[in-house]
């Protein structure tokens, strides 16, 4: 194994909002961690060569501020319709198309990130003591094989999970 794929969770969004789900932007505390994230990512050098973004406000806000404070043009930041509300293989499907050499990071909603987590270790994480494996902004880091098409269950290991407070 040798390939990594990041995984963040949109920042805190903004519920007292008249609005869609889809439309729900991110409230001060969810851009600040945004922020934080790509803070702590340029810092622990994963840069991603690639980020694949939920089309939902929240989820591509969360991107361009971590991507930004990355470095990261924007150029290198898609949106992918499958991404939101996705279940794990949708997001597997996203994943089998990536280019070769490409450290990817999604950037997704629950259920689906964690769901993706689990079922790509094998279910071989540890819970945190409140439950909580991807509360928003937190960025799962996972060692895969050396090939986008060989994702399936158990192939990868979670390398760390970092939340926003140890940013």
């Amino acid at each position: 194994m040798s390939r990594e794929l990041l995984l963040l969770r949109h920042g805190k969004s903004d519920w007292d909002t008249d609005t869609s789900d889809f439309k729900r932007p991110l409230k001060k505390r969810g851009q600040k961690a945004a922020y934080c994230a790509g803070k702590w990512l340029r810092k622990h050098k994963l840069v991603p060569d690639l980020v694949i973004s939920s089309p939902a406000d929240r989820a591509i806000r969360t991107a361009r501020i971590a991507c930004k404070t990355m470095g990261l043009k924007r150029s290198r930041t898609l949106t992918e319709d499958h991404v939101y509300l996705a279940q794990p293989q949708d997001l597997i499907d996203v994943l089998r198309d990536c280019p070769e050499k490409a450290r990817i990071m999604l950037v997704g909603h629950n259920p689906g990130l964690e769901d993706l987590m689990l079922y790509l270790t094998g279910g071989n994480v540890v819970m945190p003591d409140d439950g909580k494996l991807l509360p928003t902004a937190t960025i799962a880091v996972l060692e895969l094989p050396d090939n986008w098409r060989e994702l399936g269950k158990g192939c990868a290991r979670l390398l760390s999970l970092t939340r926003p407070a140890e940013m």
